[in-house]
């Protein structure tokens, strides 16, 4: 019987040339959205997954900087086995033997987490689990209901990123405690709402609802095989009594695969986050964020600026010589291959061919990741030099694309997910765009001064009568930033700051 890896293997023969590079492009923005936490679990399964591909351990991988190089990580470390699949199947484990209460929130360790001694302590633009999903909040065009009553949603996920509270619960609340009236429709729609922000799985009111908003995100972002989507679907929709219980054979023969290839599926499945909350650093309680920047930026007492693109523990990858041998050795036989001499050929073939163009797409996103942080360093020389915020120029995702030549919807991956260290704190690399917005007299002031004087505003106004958002456009105005009361919405959203309403002490 065909394994579900064969299976998959036969539909893609039958696409053309052109789709198997599709792949290999599909493969380069899955790696570049990647922040680099996440890029060394991948990289770690990539190797796992693929004996063709070896750690070249004359040469680990180094630091691309602007100045020279710096080397990586041992090799060694990347024999740690606490990234095996007994140790993501334990995570899921312990998210399955928690699903006892109703508000008893699962508990699962992340797959992207390290040793904590190279993680990094963020003390400069702190923004917590809740602030980054009311700055994807600010980012939609809501009515004020519908903002207060979002912001709520997100108030009352738990650190997980789950939200365990029902309908009826979430109608009462609103009610009692802010005087919003609301169908319980209309909350449903504001949850699919919330569904659909990052990272995957946050606002899933189960476990189950988790695993499956995060399956649909992949099928939605063509992030694997369509058959093998298909079936992590159907056993977390139709059979999750028996993956709860770890009954894989029970689920292999109800779907009608071998055991091989249930094992591949679950495989798949345990690669899915069952606690997404974590993956965003902050939760509720904690006062810092625990991240490792993908960019170190250094100013010198001259204000040279210099930087590095991290690599971690990233190794220097290679093709097996030993693969290699093996299909040199195919090629240069002079008599007909058998028939399992050619299985062996091709399969050998195939694992080389996945190793190169894995090792391609690492060495692309590096040097897509140096191009774009170059660039953004020379729009932004004077906030590198002194770290003054108001000294952040305008600067939008086409003004990099067209300095490096690259695609808007490149940059926009980049930046997604990436942070900087340097000097005056450690930052998001999104945190260096804003949009310009030009005063009476023409001059263009950036969104990070707006924002500033938005939050000072509210930091100063009368707490028992706080201002609305017509009035904080007002005063802006006075200030010299002349911006729409809508725009003024935004950007509260955006730093995490609640309606007038929900501000009233």
């Amino acid at each position: 019987m065909k394994t579900l890896t064969g299976q998959i293997q036969t539909q893609e023969q039958r696409l053309v040339q052109q789709q198997r590079l599709s792949a290999q492009q599909i493969l380069q923005v899955r790696l570049l959205e990647m922040p680099l936490a996440e890029l060394e679990e991948n990289v770690r399964t990539e190797i796992d997954d693929n004996p063709a591909l070896s750690i070249d351990e004359s040469s680990m991988a180094s630091d691309e900087t602007a100045t020279g190089s710096e080397g990586g990580e041992s090799a060694d470390e990347w024999t740690d086995d606490t990234f095996e699949q007994e140790e993501r199947q334990q995570a899921m484990n312990d998210a399955l033997e928690r699903l006892g209460g109703d508000d008893e929130m699962p508990t699962a360790r992340s797959y992207y987490t390290d040793d904590a001694e190279r993680e990094t302590m963020v003390y400069g633009e702190q923004t917590s689990f809740y602030d980054t999903l009311r700055e994807q909040m600010g980012e939609l065009s809501l009515s004020e209901q519908q903002q207060e009553v979002m912001e709520y949603l997100i108030g009352s996920l738990d650190s997980d990123g789950l939200l365990r509270k029902d309908l009826s619960t979430l109608s009462d609340e609103l009610a009692l405690y802010y005087n919003i009236y609301i169908e319980e429709a209309d909350i449903r729609q504001l949850i699919e709402l919330l569904q659909t922000f990052d990272p995957p799985g946050i606002g899933a009111r189960s476990l189950q609802e988790c695993l499956l908003i995060q399956i649909e995100r992949k099928r939605e972002n063509n992030e694997g095989s369509a058959v093998l989507l298909k079936l992590m679907k159907k056993v977390i929709e139709q059979h999750y009594d028996d993956f709860t219980h770890n009954n894989w054979s029970a689920i292999a023969d109800a779907i009608g695969i071998t055991d091989e290839a249930a094992r591949e599926v679950q495989r798949e499945i345990l690669r899915l986050n069952p606690k997404p909350g974590a993956a965003m650093g902050e939760t509720e309680g904690r006062s810092t964020q625990q991240i490792t920047p993908d960019f170190i930026v250094d100013t010198d007492d001259n204000g040279n600026v210099s930087f590095v693109v991290t690599s971690g523990r990233v190794p220097q990858l290679s093709v097996s010589p030993m693969f290699s041998d093996i299909v040199r050795g195919f090629q240069q036989k002079k008599s007909p291959l058998s028939r399992q001499e050619k299985e062996a050929y091709v399969y050998a073939r195939d694992k080389i061919d996945r190793a190169q163009g894995y090792i391609t797409a690492l060495q692309q996103r590096r040097h897509t990741l140096y191009t774009t942080m170059r660039s953004i360093i020379d729009w932004q020389k004077k906030f590198f030099e002194y770290g003054d915020e108001n000294d952040l120029r305008p600067m939008v995702l086409k003004d990099i694309a067209e300095r490096t030549g690259l695609d808007i919807s490149t940059i926009s991956r980049v930046c997604n997910s990436k942070y900087c260290q340097t000097r005056w704190g450690i930052f998001r690399l999104r945190h260096f765009f804003s949009e310009g917005v030009k005063t009476a007299d023409g001059e263009e002031l950036s969104v990070h001064q707006i924002k500033n004087e938005l939050q000072d505003i509210v930091d100063h106004e009368d707490k028992q009568h706080p201002l609305s958002d017509d009035q904080l456009a007002l005063q802006l105005k006075e200030r010299g930033f002349p911006i729409a009361r809508r725009t003024v919405a935004k950007y509260r959203g955006q730093l995490g700051i609640p309606t007038a309403r929900m501000r009233r002490t």
